[in-house]
C-alpha cells in the first residue's frame, strides 16, 4: 500500500516523511481544491529526501475548463515541476460537456513525461466515469484519483470498488476525499485499493502576539485569520497504522 498525503507546505513534506507515508502531493490554496504551488516551494519541498513529490498543476479553483490562456500557464507549471525535480504532476482536464480533454491531456502528459501523470478528482465530475476511466487508460495516465463521483470516498466506495475491479491494473485507481483512521479499514477492504491520497489536517494557532481582530485579508467566506491548517505526521501515522504492511510497502 502506497499512501500519498495532500500538503500545501513544506512542513507538510516535512510531517509526511517522518511519519513514513511515500509520496506527497504537493498543492497551494487547498480551500479551492488544490492549486499549482509556488516555484519557491517546490524547490524547497524537493530539498527534502526521502519522499516522493508530486505537483498539483492547476491555475486556479473552480472548474476544469481551461482557456488557452491557462493552458500555457500549465506548460510552462509542469516545466518548473521537471527543472525542480519533482517526481510526478496532478493534472485534470475536462471538455464543456464534463468528458476528459483528450487533445489538452495528451499534451500536457507529453510535455510532463518521463514524470509521473496523475489524474486528479476532476475525475469525478465527468458523467460517464467507466467511459472517462477507459480514456485515461488510453492516454497512457499512471493514476486516477476519486472519490467515487460522491462527496467523500466512503460514500463513493460502491464506485471505487468497481473502477479498481475494472481498471485490472491497467492504471492505478487511488481513492481519496475524506480518508480518516476512522473509515480507511473500510475503504481498504472493499475497494483493495494499491495507493491511497488523504490530508492530514489540524487546526494551529497563530503565534502572533498583536492581533487585529477586525481586519481581514480575504472576503466574506474566510478562515480565522489567526488559526491555519497544519499536516500532523500524527495523523497520517493513525491512517497508517490501520494497514499493517503500509509503512514497508515500496515506494
Amino acid at each position: 500500500m502506497i499512501f500519498e498525503i495532500c500538503v500545501d507546505s513544506v512542513a507538510g513534506v516535512r510531517a509526511a516523511r517522518a511519519a513514513g507515508s511515500h509520496r506527497v502531493e504537493l498543492c497551494a490554496d487547498l480551500l479551492e481544491g488544490g492549486t499549482t504551488p509556488s516555484h519557491g516551494m517546490i524547490r524547497e519541498a524537493r530539498k527534502i529526501a526521502g519522499i516522493g513529490l508530486h505537483v498539483m498543476i492547476r491555475p486556479r479553483g473552480g472548474d476544469f475548463l481551461f482557456d488557452d490562456d491557462e493552458l500555457a500557464i500549465m506548460e510552462a507549471d509542469i516545466d518548473t515541476a521537471k527543472a525542480e525535480g519533482a517526481d510526478g504532476i496532478v493534472i485534470g482536464l475536462l471538455t464543456a460537456q464534463g468528458t476528459i480533454d483528450v487533445q489538452q491531456t495528451r499534451e500536457l502528459i507529453a510535455r510532463a513525461r518521463p514524470l509521473s501523470v496523475t489524474f486528479h478528482r476532476a475525475f469525478d465530475m465527468t458523467p460517464e466515469p467507466f467511459e472517462a476511466l477507459e480514456t485515461l487508460i488510453g492516454l497512457g495516465v499512471d493514476r486516477v484519483l476519486t472519490s467515487g463521483q460522491e462527496a467523500t470516498a466512503l460514500e463513493g466506495l460502491p464506485l471505487i470498488g468497481a473502477l479498481v475491479s475494472g481498471a485490472d491494473k491497467r492504471i492505478t485507481v487511488m481513492p481519496g476525499g475524506g480518508i480518516t483512521a476512522r473509515n480507511v479499514d473500510r475503504i481498504l477492504a472493499a475497494a483493495k485499493p494499491r495507493e491511497i491520497h488523504f490530508a492530514a489536517l489540524e487546526s494551529a494557532a497563530s503565534n502572533m502576539q498583536f492581533r487585529r481582530s477586525h481586519v481581514f485579508m480575504g472576503g466574506e467566506l474566510r478562515p480565522p485569520e489567526y488559526d491555519r491548517l497544519v499536516t500532523s505526521a500524527d495523523t497520517i501515522r493513525s491512517v497508517m497504522a490501520m494497514n499493517p504492511g503500509g509503512k514497508n510497502a515500496k515506494k
